[in-house]
């Protein structure tokens, strides 16, 4: 482990989930921390209660209704946790059961635009 610490060569970076031993960095860093932020409810993380969104108060309701809502939600989550980027688009993709959040982003100081997929509901 010591010897992927001294590899690490960006700012920004994560343990990458899912993975012993691994990290994300730069770009992928800031494609799990969206995925991060989205999928955690808000009010899971003790003393960061504010942490995430209430996409799940969503999965109920008629798609016209909760897909404005879900976008709205995502939106604001991700300008507040992850200050690193724009949100430049979200665009929702309901297959059945499953909604993919495809979002846009540009760092704070490009305009190059990113693009970050996250399946909210269902599975991938």
């Amino acid at each position: 482990m010591a010897e992927l610490i001294h590899n690490i060569t960006a700012t920004d970076w994560s343990p990458r989930l899912g993975e012993i031993g691994e990290i994300v960095e730069d770009l992928d860093d800031i494609n799990q921390c969206i995925s991060v932020i989205l999928n955690t409810q808000k009010g899971s993380r003790t003393h960061e209660p504010l942490f995430g969104t209430d996409l799940w108060k969503y999965i109920d309701h008629p798609v016209n209704e909760a897909i404005p809502n879900i976008i709205r939600e995502a939106v604001d989550a991700i300008n507040i946790w992850e200050i690193r980027i724009k949100v430049v688009k979200v665009v929702p993709v309901v297959e059945g059961a499953h909604v993919t959040l495809q979002i846009e982003w540009t760092l704070s100081e490009s305009d190059t635009v990113y693009q970050t997929e996250v399946v909210v509901y269902g599975t991938a």
